[in-house]
């Protein structure tokens, strides 16, 4: 553990005025607007921008002038930066820090949490290169989505070599040869998680990867490569330091990815189709199609990699299709995915078997296919993307990570992202309960839990992914919740996950209608249950963290649809 050093000293932040408000200012803060304040000074060495070039200017190949010569990765990080995100090393809030940069005392929960972190660290070769899934497993193995939220918190803690390590390890592993049984995968797949594996009479070390072969099912991670293209513009806003993105390797492994979300064939639609199993929600759960979580994360990667690839041929070549697709997808998204009380009024009205353009249910869902529960659950304010939308099909599931990584990547409309959270003001009790977050609402049963899971012991209702209740998703809601200045809902679900996560023992997740109870398969100890709380308690401290994981809306590229009186299909 020499090797990622704790400074514990607060000095230079102490003496920043900013950073000594208490409590109650912060609360009254307008987190709406933190997009538009001025950057903090920072060294000369580490002053980098953070957000992007519109969509309108790349598709347009406007070019921006620098002061200074410069890479194109470095303009458009200093294009617009109206967010105050860029964290300094001497600027941590995590364990053995007395005080939070807010000046008032750290809860006690937080020296455990790290505690528990640091002891998660996978090391290869001396060097750490990401966090064991959970403490009470013997094998060191890493899972590429599991090691998200570590890597925020080392990066808002002011130790990014990690980071940095688990990037380019990763990247390494992709341009393996992927098979399973006698077909071979795509080439820009990226791991599903990659383990160490000791030799000691040789006294070596190997990295042994898993692309899907050792999965559930068998299903190759889709979310990886688009978590993997997050992290890497994560660290380049975090560290200013744009060197790591503008390797030759790295550009590689972006355009890797982007082929194979970007290639040609009989897709009518913009969003990708997927497999049942490929995403968190990695058993068969019915999200199958065209799930809200692929969608969101594929809006985040293709919004992110506009700021990391470079202005050479083949990168302005991807910018353009990219560009292309982003406009595409949000319209569809927003389009057909979104559903407040008029839109789910509207749907119960729709006629059937309607052909030609002027079809108002262009994909014939049928109206009595509603499930009885959304009359109920829908508020008269607030909305949300439902599940998935294919022919004939809508699952009007709530699916936390999606609809939280659609506020933090602009996908979302500001009207639709302040909806969203009042929903989950509205629907307290069913989203959060006694322990936040519902992964999914509300949890299948009875005959439909047999045709949909298989019967599946693991997804009983109100279990796992089937309604469990998941610690690790207050991450994404508390950057949520920055974004749409709406801090006092994240306060409280911390509040609550305070009073039971270490007494607890850092479970995976919670089983029961509320999150009363400990999940009868729930791993202790659970890494990413341990991160997600610092992560979100650290943004609440500094709430100019939330550049790391969020987007700006393109303020020169307006909503493609606006809410009307009539919402067609």
């Amino acid at each position: 553990m020499s090797s990622i050093n704790v400074d514990v000293s607060l000095k230079g932040s102490l003496k920043d005025a900013d950073t000594l408000r208490d409590l109650a200012e912060i609360e009254e803060m307008d987190f709406s607007r933190i997009f538009d304040r001025p950057p903090r000074p920072l060294n000369m060495d580490r002053q980098r921008s953070c957000d992007e070039r519109s969509l309108s200017e790349l598709s347009a190949g406007v070019t921006i002038p620098s002061p200074r010569p410069s890479s194109r990765i470095e303009n458009n990080f200093r294009l617009f930066d109206h967010l105050n995100c860029s964290s300094s090393p001497g600027r941590r809030s995590g364990f053995n820090t007395p005080i939070s940069q807010t000046g008032v005392e750290t809860h006690p929960t937080m020296a455990e949490a790290w505690e528990a972190l640091r002891r998660s660290l996978v090391y290869f070769r001396g060097q750490p290169v990401g966090t064991i899934a959970a403490l009470d497993n013997s094998e060191e193995q890493v899972f590429v989505r599991d090691f998200v939220p570590s890597a925020l918190a080392f990066l808002m803690n002011g130790e990014p070599e990690i980071v940095k390590n688990f990037i380019l390890k990763t990247l390494r592993l992709q341009s393996w040869e992927k098979k399973i049984d006698r077909f071979q995968l795509g080439e820009g797949v990226m791991p599903a998680s990659f383990k160490v594996l000791h030799d000691p009479v040789r006294n070596n070390e190997t990295l042994m990867a898993d692309f899907g072969e050792s999965a559930i099912g068998r299903v190759a991670p889709v979310d990886s490569g688009f978590w993997w293209i997050f992290l890497l513009r994560a660290y380049t806003k975090s560290t200013g330091d744009t060197s790591l993105a503008e390797k030759p390797e790295c550009q590689k492994g972006m355009r890797l990815i982007l082929s194979l979300c970007l290639s040609e064939g009989f897709d009518t639609f913009p969003t990708l189709l997927c497999a049942d199993g490929c995403c968190m929600v990695d058993r068969r759960m019915g999200v199958y199609g065209y799930p809200i979580e692929i969608q969101a994360l594929f809006f985040m990667a293709l919004r992110c990699a506009l700021l990391l690839l470079k202005q050479d041929e083949e990168g302005n070549e991807f910018v353009q299709r990219i560009t292309k697709r982003l406009h595409a997808l949000s319209f569809h998204m927003r389009s057909y995915y979104w559903i407040d009380l008029k839109h789910l009024n509207d749907i119960y009205r729709y006629k059937t078997e309607e052909y030609s353009h002027t079809a108002v249910n262009k994909f014939n869902v049928i109206p009595d296919s509603l499930p009885e529960w959304i009359f109920d659950f829908m508020p008269v304010r607030g909305g949300y993307f439902i599940g998935n939308v294919s022919p004939a099909r809508m699952d009007f599931r709530w699916f936390c990570l999606g609809n939280c990584i659609a506020i933090l990547s602009s996908l979302a409309t500001p009207e639709q992202s302040t909806a969203i959270m009042d929903l989950i003001e509205s629907r307290w009790e069913e989203l959060v309960g006694e322990m936040p977050l519902k992964v999914i609402y509300p949890a299948i049963e009875s005959h439909e839990w047999q045709i949909v899971t298989g019967c599946d012991p693991k997804n009983t209702r109100w279990s796992y992914h089937n309604g469990g209740s998941w610690p690790v998703l207050l991450w994404l809601l508390t950057a949520a919740c920055i974004k749409t200045g709406r801090p006092q809902i994240a306060r409280r679900a911390i509040e609550l996950a305070e009073t039971r996560l270490i007494k607890d023992n850092w479970p995976e997740y919670y089983d029961g209608k509320l999150g009363r109870f400990v999940g009868k398969q729930a791993r202790k100890c659970q890494t990413w249950s341990v991160a997600g709380y610092l992560v979100a308690k650290m943004m609440l401290e500094d709430p100019s963290h939330l550049g790391t994981v969020a987007l700006e809306e393109d303020k020169q590229t307006k909503p493609l649809i606006r809410r009307s009186n009539s919402w067609t299909f």
